[in-house]
Protein backbone atom coordinates (compact mmCIF):
# COMPACT_ATOMS: atom_id res chain seq x y z
CA UNK A 1 0.00 0.00 0.00
CA UNK A 2 1.20 3.08 -0.87
CA UNK A 3 1.93 6.25 1.98
CA UNK A 4 0.69 9.23 1.49
CA UNK A 5 1.86 12.29 4.32
CA UNK A 6 -0.11 14.61 6.13
CA UNK A 7 -0.21 17.54 8.58
CA UNK A 8 -3.03 18.67 10.74
CA UNK A 9 -3.97 21.32 13.93
CA UNK A 10 -5.66 20.03 16.65
CA UNK A 11 -9.14 21.65 16.92
CA UNK A 12 -9.91 23.00 20.48
CA UNK A 13 -12.96 21.83 22.04
CA UNK A 14 -14.54 25.27 22.05
CA UNK A 15 -13.96 25.01 17.87
CA UNK A 16 -16.06 22.07 17.20
CA UNK A 17 -19.63 23.76 16.46
CA UNK A 18 -21.38 24.80 13.49
CA UNK A 19 -20.27 27.85 13.87
CA UNK A 20 -16.59 27.30 14.73
CA UNK A 21 -17.07 24.69 11.28
CA UNK A 22 -18.52 27.21 9.05
CA UNK A 23 -15.46 29.51 9.56
CA UNK A 24 -12.47 26.37 9.32
CA UNK A 25 -14.08 25.81 6.16
CA UNK A 26 -13.79 29.31 4.91
CA UNK A 27 -10.29 29.72 5.72
CA UNK A 28 -9.75 26.91 3.38
CA UNK A 29 -9.31 24.10 5.76
CA UNK A 30 -11.78 21.34 6.09
CA UNK A 31 -13.05 19.60 9.97
CA UNK A 32 -11.74 15.83 10.00
CA UNK A 33 -11.84 13.08 12.70
CA UNK A 34 -9.48 10.31 13.96
CA UNK A 35 -11.36 7.00 15.14
CA UNK A 36 -10.29 3.91 16.25
CA UNK A 37 -7.47 5.61 18.76
CA UNK A 38 -6.48 4.36 21.99
CA UNK A 39 -7.97 7.33 23.63
CA UNK A 40 -10.73 9.02 22.31
CA UNK A 41 -11.34 10.32 19.08
CA UNK A 42 -9.17 13.26 17.35
CA UNK A 43 -10.60 16.40 16.06
CA UNK A 44 -8.38 18.32 13.56
CA UNK A 45 -8.11 20.34 10.74
CA UNK A 46 -5.99 19.81 7.16
CA UNK A 47 -5.35 22.31 4.36
CA UNK A 48 -7.59 21.72 1.14
CA UNK A 49 -4.55 21.54 -0.83
CA UNK A 50 -2.85 18.99 1.20
CA UNK A 51 -5.42 16.66 0.77
CA UNK A 52 -6.53 17.00 -2.91
CA UNK A 53 -3.86 14.40 -4.60
CA UNK A 54 -5.37 11.96 -1.44
CA UNK A 55 -8.82 12.20 -2.04
CA UNK A 56 -9.19 12.87 -5.90
CA UNK A 57 -7.34 9.24 -7.14
CA UNK A 58 -8.52 5.66 -6.95
CA UNK A 59 -5.54 4.37 -5.31
CA UNK A 60 -5.81 3.37 -1.52
CA UNK A 61 -3.20 4.66 0.65
CA UNK A 62 -1.97 4.68 4.50
CA UNK A 63 -1.75 7.88 5.68
CA UNK A 64 0.77 9.05 8.26
CA UNK A 65 -1.26 11.66 9.69
CA UNK A 66 0.76 14.21 11.48
CA UNK A 67 -1.24 16.30 14.30
CA UNK A 68 0.13 18.97 16.60
CA UNK A 69 4.11 17.24 16.07
CA UNK A 70 2.13 13.21 17.23
CA UNK A 71 2.13 10.61 14.04
CA UNK A 72 0.03 8.37 13.70
CA UNK A 73 -0.78 5.53 11.00
CA UNK A 74 -4.63 5.78 9.75
CA UNK A 75 -6.20 5.28 6.53
CA UNK A 76 -9.36 7.64 4.87
CA UNK A 77 -12.65 5.83 6.11
CA UNK A 78 -15.37 8.28 4.55
CA UNK A 79 -15.58 11.99 2.92
CA UNK A 80 -18.51 14.06 3.26
CA UNK A 81 -18.99 16.20 -0.28
CA UNK A 82 -21.55 19.17 -0.09
CA UNK A 83 -24.23 18.01 -2.32
CA UNK A 84 -24.29 20.96 -5.15
CA UNK A 85 -20.77 22.77 -4.98
CA UNK A 86 -19.05 19.38 -4.40
CA UNK A 87 -16.30 20.39 -2.44
CA UNK A 88 -15.27 18.22 0.69
CA UNK A 89 -17.20 19.25 3.99
CA UNK A 90 -15.62 16.49 6.14
CA UNK A 91 -12.92 14.02 6.36
CA UNK A 92 -12.83 11.01 8.31
CA UNK A 93 -9.85 8.93 9.18
CA UNK A 94 -9.44 5.38 10.81
CA UNK A 95 -6.34 4.60 13.14
CA UNK A 96 -4.54 1.15 11.97
CA UNK A 97 -2.57 -0.82 14.48
CA UNK A 98 -0.25 -3.72 13.88
CA UNK A 99 -2.79 -6.14 15.65
CA UNK A 100 -5.97 -5.03 14.48
CA UNK A 101 -7.41 -6.07 11.06
CA UNK A 102 -8.99 -3.23 9.12
CA UNK A 103 -12.09 -3.36 6.67
CA UNK A 104 -11.66 -0.95 3.72
CA UNK A 105 -12.71 -1.40 -0.08
CA UNK A 106 -9.88 -1.93 -2.61
CA UNK A 107 -9.72 -1.27 -6.29
CA UNK A 108 -10.36 -4.38 -8.77
CA UNK A 109 -8.86 -5.15 -11.63
CA UNK A 110 -9.55 -8.13 -14.34
CA UNK A 111 -6.03 -9.90 -16.06
CA UNK A 112 -5.90 -11.69 -19.16
CA UNK A 113 -8.25 -12.41 -22.10
CA UNK A 114 -11.43 -14.15 -21.69
CA UNK A 115 -12.36 -17.08 -23.78
CA UNK A 116 -16.07 -15.97 -24.44
CA UNK A 117 -14.67 -12.58 -25.81
CA UNK A 118 -12.92 -14.22 -28.15
CA UNK A 119 -16.05 -15.93 -28.99
CA UNK A 120 -17.98 -12.83 -30.05
CA UNK A 121 -18.94 -11.91 -26.69
CA UNK A 122 -18.58 -8.61 -23.92
CA UNK A 123 -16.61 -8.76 -20.36
CA UNK A 124 -18.64 -6.46 -18.44
CA UNK A 125 -17.14 -5.80 -14.81
CA UNK A 126 -19.96 -5.24 -12.59
CA UNK A 127 -17.68 -4.64 -9.23
CA UNK A 128 -14.65 -1.77 -9.38
CA UNK A 129 -14.20 -2.36 -5.74
CA UNK A 130 -14.18 -5.67 -3.06
CA UNK A 131 -15.26 -4.66 0.50
CA UNK A 132 -12.07 -6.73 2.46
CA UNK A 133 -11.08 -7.19 6.06
CA UNK A 134 -7.54 -7.82 6.88
CA UNK A 135 -4.38 -6.04 8.81
CA UNK A 136 -3.03 -3.15 6.62
CA UNK A 137 0.05 -4.60 5.91
CA UNK A 138 -1.71 -7.48 3.55
CA UNK A 139 -4.00 -5.15 1.87
CA UNK A 140 -2.48 -4.78 -1.61
CA UNK A 141 -3.42 -1.61 -3.60
CA UNK A 142 -5.04 -3.34 -6.06
CA UNK A 143 -7.50 -6.58 -5.98
CA UNK A 144 -6.39 -9.12 -9.56
CA UNK A 145 -8.75 -11.46 -10.89
CA UNK A 146 -8.07 -13.55 -13.77
CA UNK A 147 -10.82 -14.14 -16.52
CA UNK A 148 -9.25 -16.23 -19.22
CA UNK A 149 -11.09 -19.08 -18.53
CA UNK A 150 -14.82 -16.98 -18.54
CA UNK A 151 -16.93 -18.38 -21.08
CA UNK A 152 -19.21 -16.85 -23.05
CA UNK A 153 -22.57 -16.41 -20.69
CA UNK A 154 -20.77 -17.31 -17.42
CA UNK A 155 -19.87 -15.41 -14.49
CA UNK A 156 -17.17 -14.72 -11.74
CA UNK A 157 -19.06 -14.31 -8.25
CA UNK A 158 -17.66 -13.06 -5.06
CA UNK A 159 -17.78 -16.74 -3.63
CA UNK A 160 -15.32 -17.91 -6.18
CA UNK A 161 -12.07 -15.56 -5.44
CA UNK A 162 -9.49 -15.83 -2.45
CA UNK A 163 -6.73 -13.84 -2.01
CA UNK A 164 -4.06 -14.49 0.57
CA UNK A 165 -4.44 -13.37 4.76
CA UNK A 166 -7.72 -11.52 3.30
CA UNK A 167 -11.52 -11.84 4.34
CA UNK A 168 -13.90 -10.95 1.30
CA UNK A 169 -17.31 -9.29 2.71
CA UNK A 170 -19.14 -8.58 0.06
CA UNK A 171 -22.07 -11.11 -0.38
CA UNK A 172 -20.82 -14.37 -2.12
CA UNK A 173 -23.35 -14.21 -4.78
CA UNK A 174 -22.75 -10.85 -6.19
CA UNK A 175 -21.32 -10.59 -9.62
CA UNK A 176 -17.88 -9.49 -9.81
CA UNK A 177 -17.23 -10.03 -14.20
CA UNK A 178 -19.38 -11.77 -16.56
CA UNK A 179 -19.26 -12.18 -20.34
CA UNK A 180 -22.00 -10.94 -22.10
CA UNK A 181 -23.55 -12.38 -25.21
CA UNK A 182 -23.43 -9.68 -28.18
CA UNK A 183 -25.42 -9.73 -31.51
CA UNK A 184 -22.20 -11.16 -32.87
CA UNK A 185 -21.89 -13.99 -30.73
CA UNK A 186 -25.29 -14.94 -31.23
CA UNK A 187 -24.73 -14.87 -35.14
CA UNK A 188 -21.92 -17.08 -35.16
Amino acid sequence: MKTFDLEGSLRKKEDLGKKATKAIRANEMIPCVLYGGKDENVNFQVKVADVRKLIYTPNIYLVNLTIDGKTRKAILKEIQFHPVKDNVLHIDFLEVFEDKDIVMEVPLKTEGLAEGVRMGGKLVQEMRKLRVKGNYKNIPEILTVNVENLALGKTIQVGALSFDNLQLLNASNNVVVSVRATRASRNS
